[in-house]
């Protein structure tokens, strides 16, 4: 019943908040799809329901026998200062196979097949801009899934909704049906964990050798090797400077000052990146607890972790190593390049 009332809630209320915006996906299962944008910071609810069809307020049972022409699908609402379309355009591709017009996997039918449903020109655009650098990528040879202007979406019942972690029974029959659908065996053969498209950026990543020239040893065990920095030593930790905070690899422009706060970590925080596209999350479960580890877009260089213990509004902190950062002072920023960056201070 809560979560009936939560959506309610943001279906009806969610133009009154400015920073949330929806992006309605349709990749076979819903049960598979919550949990791979659920998973990503700024995504703030993501629901299970049934798009594009032509009667109101169907139920399961209609459309999963191909009674009513709609597509199970999921309604993502996301903080786009936190998260961005392209982002979960990635996520989306990364979790289907786009090849297939006949469903998804093991579930057969219309019902069960992809589409991407844009609620304006700009995502349309991007929708459309995504299969060009998947095509280009050549993983596939041809794409399938339609991009289609989006008309309704309808909640799925309350027992869909966060199946996959509702209760011991639900994670148990979620998991036999992921494993037993090809899903994962389909994705682990094209994907690698934190795979991101390029977006049209021109920026040509350097080797290891030439890295280990350009970098000192810490930056390089840093941004190559996911070492941490000791806290409380580092370059900028207690900076106060203003000015914007960069990738040492790549140049990629990063934090502002004006997201960085005192955490008493000992390590830089933020509260957020200059541009929501700019950070790639990465499952990290090395110290036998599951974090997320960012990564700068274009180097791939790691960064440090975010977690959800920072202050409002966003409750996030990036926790990085000035290691990966280069600052420029907001005097030098017109000059070096980074002059469009002036009104993120």
């Amino acid at each position: 019943m809560y979560k009936s009332f939560l959506i309610f809630l943001l279906l009806f209320s969610v133009s009154a908040w400015s920073k949330t915006q929806i992006a309605t996906f349709a990749g076979g299962c819903f049960w598979c799809m919550e949990a791979p944008f659920e998973k990503l910071i700024g995504v703030e609810n993501v629901i299970s329901g049934y798009a594009g069809g032509k009667i109101s307020k169907p139920t399961y049972k209609m459309v999963s026998i191909g009674q009513t022409k709609h597509r199970e699908a999921v309604q993502v609402h996301y903080d786009h200062s936190l998260t961005s379309y392209e982002r979960l355009l990635e996520i989306f591709w990364m979790n289907i196979n786009p090849t297939d017009k006949g469903g998804q996997f093991v579930d057969r039918g219309f019902q069960y097949s992809s589409a991407i449903f844009t609620h304006d020109k700009e995502q349309d655009k991007l929708a459309k801009q995504s299969v060009q650098f998947l095509l280009k990528s050549k993983k596939f040879s041809t794409i399938e899934t339609p991009i289609i202007t989006y008309t309704n979406f309808f909640p799925a019942e309350e027992y869909h909704q966060d199946y996959y972690r509702k209760s011991i029974v639900t994670k148990a029959k979620y998991k036999y049906y992921r494993n037993a659908s090809g899903r994962d065996d389909f994705i682990n053969k094209h994907w690698q964990t934190g795979d991101r498209f390029s977006w049209g950026e021109s920026y040509k990543r350097l080797s290891l050798n030439q890295l280990k020239d350009k970098l000192t040893a810490l930056e390089f065990q840093v941004t190559q090797k996911e070492g941490t920095e000791k806290p409380f030593t580092n370059q900028y930790w207690d900076n106060k400077k203003e000015g914007i905070y960069v990738d040492i690899v790549s140049g990629e422009a990063l934090f502002s000052s004006k997201d960085k706060f005192k955490s008493g970590t000992g390590w830089p925080s933020f509260q957020r990146p200059i541009y929501a596209n700019q950070i790639i999350e990465k499952k990290d479960d090395k110290l036998f607890q599951e974090r997320i580890e960012v990564r700068s877009r274009l180097a791939n260089s790691h960064l440090g972790h975010v977690f959800y213990d920072g202050p409002a509004p966003t409750k996030l902190r990036y926790c990085i190593n000035s290691a990966a950062l280069k600052f420029i002072p907001k005097e030098k920023m017109k000059k070096l390049g980074y002059g469009k960056y002036l009104e993120r201070l």
